[in-house]
């Protein structure tokens, strides 16, 4: 993980690889934003001129390498797009400066450390940027760089390249207490962010139900929180049909996995629910050539709630937050479920199976009925579940279903705040009669057209009644198969995560939505 402190020194006389400054779009080139004065004066003023003449604009991802001048003692200057002029000189969006610094963290990678002099005038702003280029440093390297025995043995390997080792966040209060407060919540949240993007981005030979929960287990031990967990024989006993049913032709068993933080002054519980489906081939009803490939990120979900719950405990916050992760890996063999199958949910509903591919509901159906079962004031699950809300709103914002439309608001308003794209999806009661099943109380299937809300409300039957419910689909943004941009990496990217703890924030605050 990328070290990060509030540096005490000036832009000019720290000793780093790199300067970052941010440079916004004007009407008549480059604008310089606040944090670069330092570095301007280096430049005898003529940084923004100069920045023009090697075609910088000051469009957002936009970067610039060029030498430092004399005056600094960084030899190098990275001059980083933030888009248009705010109207106001200090105003600059949040989300702005975390894709800047994003951007600026990953031109860097290998480089030991980089002083940041963007905008920090606010604790907002400070936060924004720590939190950029934290989630911009991040690197996959656990299955690369090993030793090449095929190598002649004097030859040296470098490895893959590591990211940038530390990040000096400039123009700050570092004896502030607001402000030091602000960069280790960046810190303690963001490295639960590139948790659960390392857990995503795990191949699935490696990351299955069972490692998983070893992995939830040692976290709880690490942090206090308690995790209870029902292995295949536990969840037959308690009669998780839908688990269960999903998980049985694998030859790697489901599990469910519970996390209980708890605070002595907490007056609202909060319950999250992931959707864990480690390898989704699709089961019998199997998909496609070209659609299994990434098929290891079906559990970001689970991914999303684990890292939500475990920052809600480093961060010490005054509410009950539950977590509880539906864990199976989907897969065809002789012991799997068959479309035409009925199985027993844990509520004692029957849901006849008419497509194996539909099997994340299967799991979450389940674990909101046992979530109901503890009376939170609130449930959010959070699930890669359909390839329609894809369709609906593409690869990088995710949609909000929920039984109550003020916390469905509260949800999207939260999203925004901490930028995540996100956009609220209604439950047409219309489209419930498409899942009427002549065998079973619901199929698991509906009207093809509407397949996000479909979903949605093949949920909305497993949560308990005056609970206020709300279902994340983050099917698009939780997988980026793209080039880098921003601070958004290739592969797993931790979406929901910021969102959820912002929501548990706001809970502890007593304004739940």
């Amino acid at each position: 993980m990328t070290a990060l402190t509030l540096s005490t020194a000036g832009a000019a006389t720290l000793r780093a690889d790199a300067l970052v400054v941010g440079v916004a779009k004007g009407v008549k080139g480059p604008v310089l934003a606040p944090g670069s004065e330092a570095v301007d004066k280096a430049f005898d003023g003529k940084l923004a001129a100069v920045l023009a003449t090697l075609g910088a604009t000051g469009a957002e991802g936009e970067l610039t390498k060029l030498p430092a001048a004399s005056g600094l003692k960084a030899p190098v200057v990275v001059a980083v797009g933030l888009g248009p002029v705010p109207d106001k000189e200090d105003a600059y969006d949040a989300e702005a400066l975390r894709r800047a610094a994003g951007t600026a963290a990953r031109a860097l990678s290998g480089s030991k450390k980089a002083g940041f002099a963007l905008p920090a005038g606010s604790v907002e702003d400070a936060a924004a940027v720590a939190e950029g280029a934290l989630l911009g440093s991040y690197a996959f390297t656990a299955y690369q760089g090993g030793e090449n025995k095929l190598a002649p043995k004097d030859a040296k390997d470098s490895g893959p390249k590591q990211p940038l080792a530390e990040v000096a966040l400039l123009g700050g209060k570092p004896r502030d207490k607001a402000y030091k407060a602000a960069v280790e919540r960046a810190l303690a949240l963001v490295e639960e962010i590139n948790r659960a993007r390392d857990l995503i981005n795990t191949p699935p030979n490696d990351l299955y139900p069972e490692s998983f929960a070893a992995v939830a287990t040692a976290a709880g031990k690490e942090h206090g929180i308690k995790v209870q967990v029902l292995d295949e024989k536990a969840l037959v006993k308690g009669g998780f049909g839908g688990i269960l049913g999903v998980g049985q032709g694998s030859a790697n068993g489901p599990r469910l996995v519970k996390l209980a933080y708890t605070h002595p002054k907490a007056e609202k519980t909060l319950a999250l629910v992931g959707k864990g489906i480690t390898y989704d081939s699709g089961g019998i009803s199997l998909k496609p050539a070209g659609h299994n490939e990434t098929m290891k990120c079906d559990m970001s979900g689970a991914a999303a709630v684990f890292a939500a719950v475990v920052t809600a405990a480093r961060l010490g916050l005054k509410v009950n937050v539950t977590g509880w992760l539906a864990l199976a890996e989907n897969m065809p063999s002789g012991n799997a479920t068959r479309p035409g199958d009925v199985l027993r949910m844990y509520s004692g509903k029957t849901v006849e199976v008419l497509n194996t591919d539909a099997e994340g509901r299967l799991v979450l159906g389940d674990a909101l009925t046992r979530a109901s079962e503890e009376k939170p004031d609130a449930i959010v699950d959070v699930a890669t579940l359909t390839g329609a809300m894809v369709l609906a709103l593409g690869n990088r914002t995710f949609g909000i279903m929920a039984n109550d439309d003020a916390f469905r608001t509260s949800i999207h308003e939260i999203a925004e705040e901490v930028g995540e794209a996100s956009w609220p999806m209604p439950l047409p009661a219309d489209l419930r009669k498409g899942m009427d099943s002549p065998t079973a109380d619901i199929a698991n299937m509906g009207e093809r057209m509407g397949g996000g809300l479909v979903a949605g409300l093949f949920l909305k039957e497993f949560v308990g009644e005056g609970i206020a419910w709300a279902h994340l689909d983050i099917a698009g943004p939780a997988f980026h198969e793209g080039a880098p941009y921003g601070y958004t990496p290739k592969g797993g990217t931790g979406s929901a995560v910021r969102t959820l703890v912002r929501l548990a924030e706001r809970t502890a605050d007593g304004d739940l939505g």
